[in-house]
């Protein structure tokens, strides 16, 4: 596993399928929320030795405001057995000029991994690069990974499998669209996405999807891609940072690209209804669809918190074998 998070690409599909085991096995043995409605089942083929995250410090960094982010990480951490730190932008030296690359240096003196909820994401990679120890994108303008582990999780949990399935993504090719490619073409789940012209995904995640064999089609009809669906997605028209564009979006998406009874009645009958929260009611999705019998978007919000400690796990258990093995080879060069 790579060092660092920054986009779902940095994993392969035995990544993300250890993940998403080691998660299924913290769920089930958390004894929280809501009912599952696990069509998967099976132990992780690992014995996990939680005593090797006691004590460990996660620090995260928010230049945006976030609830579900905020809070499933915090909790995700201290229940496996160590600390977060939470700074907002204005509480550290970042606000009045120090550079990402100091602040990243300081940071990795102090805690075991670094999570950043940035506007831009060429900060995150700026941080990335600068610390030597892993660094998470919790959400930049580009992609939003960690969310797409918890949606992978919700819907194996859902449907049993992931591999086949049919993703139709209807609006915005945002962030979380963006790294909803990458989730699927290393899941091997077709992936549909509506969208107006001019507010297509990102073409560096349509080109990976294409490059490893994922399939991935973008159109403009809604229709067309939920048509038979197992999934229908949708999220925020107007995304954090994009406020000044509002009137304009919502000219463009209302009412073509809205999530309602009639639209989804055209996917499969027992396809689920996501969305990334918060939602806009009223905007991309109806009342009737988002707290109906299609919708498990409180199941896939509590799924960030399993799929985010799996990460945690994976991330800071990989760091610590790859100093492990660097002291070894210090030590060997030593006594050489």
């Amino acid at each position: 596993m790579q060092k660092d998070l920054l986009t779902l690409m940095e994993l392969d599909s035995k990544d993300v399928a250890e993940i998403l085991s080691i998660a299924e096995t913290m769920k089930g043995r958390s004894g929280r929320g809501g009912k599952s409605s696990s069509k998967s089942k099976g132990e992780h083929r690992y014995r996990l030795n939680m005593e090797r995250l006691k004590d460990k410090v996660f620090v995260m960094i928010f230049q945006k405001p976030s609830t579900r982010t905020r809070v499933s990480f915090d909790v995700a951490i201290r229940e496996l057995g160590g600390y977060a730190i939470t700074l907002n932008a204005s509480d550290i030296q970042l606000s009045r000029g120090e550079s990402i690359e100091d602040t990243a240096r300081t940071l990795s003196r102090y805690a075991d991994a670094i999570g950043a909820r940035v506007y831009a994401h060429n900060d995150v990679e700026r941080l990335a690069r600068a610390a030597d120890v892993p660094v998470i994108n919790m959400l930049s303008d580009l992609y939003h990974p960690c969310q797409i582990l918890g949606d992978l999780l919700t819907i194996k949990e859902v449907k049993g499998k992931l591999a086949g399935l049919t993703v139709a993504w209807v609006g915005d090719g945002n962030n979380v669209c963006n790294s909803l490619i990458i989730g699927s073409t290393l899941t091997g789940m077709i992936m549909k996405v509506a969208c107006p012209k001019d507010y297509e995904p990102l073409q560096d995640a349509v080109n990976f999807a294409r490059e490893h064999n994922g399939y991935v089609e973008i159109m403009e009809d809604p229709k067309d891609a939920v048509r038979d669906a197992d999934v229908v997605y949708t999220d925020s028209f107007v995304s954090m940072g994009k406020e000044a564009e509002r009137e304009e979006r919502l000219r463009v998406f209302l009412p073509r690209y809205q999530v309602n009874d009639d639209l989804i009645a055209m996917a499969k009958s027992d396809a689920i209804f996501m969305h990334c929260l918060p939602a806009k009611r009223g905007e991309e999705v109806t009342d009737s669809v988002i707290d109906g019998p299609y919708s498990v978007v409180w199941q896939q919000a509590e799924n960030r918190l399993h799929a985010q400690k799996a990460l945690l796990y994976m991330m800071l258990t990989s760091a610590e074998t790859r100093r492990g093995r660097g002291m070894k080879r210090v030590s060997r060069t030593r006594s050489g």
